[in-house]
């Protein structure tokens, strides 16, 4: 699985160029002869678009299988969009996609991973490994560790050294057996 871009990189500047990207199916839109489908990875969201009259036959009858978390992986020419979704970075453009390969099919999610999700707290909870695709919660994750990484790099500069020690003392469960 070879990337050229992620998803939230490509901009006007990118205009006729072919690209490979790969990542979750994070809405379908279709509209009979044309399928819209916004491709997701950790760094952002790209328009997909698959139409009758300029995609294949088999690709367009594949894109109207995929469901929301597939995993696919597509390559395709950056095309200038009709009209400009200022919500996300890569607006002005979207991607006519020439080759589809569905890497990992999903089953539907129990609840929409987006920003205001309709899974309550224990649902969510239940299905962390889904949560965690929510952009609050990346969000939140890559402050922890960008945080973490800069205490860590302050104390080090500073002469302190990080160290991980061997067991110094028995599980709860070594020390019963030994009682």
């Amino acid at each position: 699985m070879n990337r050229t871009n992620n998803c939230g990189e490509l901009s006007k500047s990118n205009i006729n160029q072919n690209v490979k990207l790969s990542g979750w199916v994070n809405k379908v839109r279709e509209k009979g002869f044309i399928i819209w489908i916004d491709l997701r990875d950790r760094y952002g969201i790209t328009q997909l678009v698959f139409d009758k009259e300029r995609s294949s036959e088999k690709i367009f009858n594949l894109a109207t299988e995929l469901g929301r978390e597939f995993v696919i992986e597509i390559e395709g020419t950056v095309i200038e969009r009709k009209k400009i979704n200022e919500k996300i970075s890569t607006g002005e453009i979207e991607i006519l996609v020439s080759s589809l390969k569905v890497l990992n099919k999903s089953l539907v999610p129990p609840f929409t991973l987006e920003n205001e999700s309709d899974g309550g707290e224990e649902l969510r909870m239940k299905y962390r490994y889904l949560d965690i695709r929510r952009e609050p919660v990346k969000e939140n994750l890559i402050f922890r560790h960008e945080l973490s990484l800069e205490v860590r790099n302050y104390l080090s500069e500073n002469g302190f050294i990080d160290i991980e020690t061997p067991c110094l003392i028995k599980s709860p469960q070594k020390v019963q057996e030994t009682l």
